[in-house]
Parts: C-alpha cells; sequence; structure tokens
C-alpha cells in the first residue's frame, strides 16, 4: 500500500521477517527493552502534557521549543531501542534465512526504516 510522504509516494514497509502480514507482531521481544520503552513512553506522555500546558499557559516560544527537543529526543531513544530489537531478533534470522527473497525483502525494510528514522 502506498504511503504520501512530503509529497512523494512511498511505498508502505513491509515485514521482512516473515511474521505474518495480518497480526503484524514481532517474531521476539527482548522484556527489558519492552519494560524500558513502556517507562520511556509514560514518561514522554507526561511530557507531552506538560507541552499543552505550557502552549496554554502562553510561555515563553523558546522555552516550549527545548521541551519539544527533549521529547524528541526521548521518542528517538526509544526508536533505537526496537531498532535494536528488531536487528536482534526478526531481522537477524531473516537475512540468515536461505528462504529466496526473505533477505533481500529484510534489507529492503532496514533501508525504509533507516530512511524513515533519519529525518
Amino acid at each position: 500500500m502506498p504511503v504520501r510522504d512530503a509529497g512523494m509516494v512511498r511505498r508502505a514497509a513491509t515485514c521482512g521477517c516473515g511474521a505474518q502480514e495480518k497480526s503484524r507482531k514481532a517474531l521476539a521481544v527482548d522484556p527489558e527493552i519492552k519494560s524500558s520503552n513502556l517507562k520511556r513512553l509514560r514518561r514522554i506522555e507526561g511530557q507531552v502534557r506538560g507541552l499543552q500546558r505550557l502552549v496554554e499557559e502562553d510561555r515563553y516560544c523558546a522555552d516550549i521549543l527545548v521541551q519539544i527537543s527533549s521529547v524528541q529526543e526521548a521518542l528517538r531513544s526509544v526508536g533505537r531501542a526496537l531498532m535494536k530489537n528488531h536487528l536482534r531478533h526478526c531481522a537477524s534470522e531473516a537475512i540468515r534465512d536461505t528462504a529466496p527473497g526473505r533477505a533481500e525483502a529484510m534489507y529492503d525494510e532496514l533501508l525504509n526504516l533507516m530512511d524513515f528514522h533519519s529525518r
């Protein structure tokens, strides 16, 4: 399914790990990474509520921008942890697999992910 991204039509990322397309569940999730990510996301949720409050209170724009930067870095941190889990489990298994096209699909998926997350 195509995705519109900054005026360009891109192909939606397909799963190269062989997980069922309908369920789109990870093959394996490191429990420590999951727990850490959930804690970070709860903290980020609080930060976003704080941002809403700053905007409602007409706080100084530079202060709000600093807080936005903090939230963005926190989200990038969650993304890095998810990528680590994906590489450790889904990607490594798919790349070692000898099934035709499976490794190539994973390479494409990884390139798409790197492109999306490098912005």
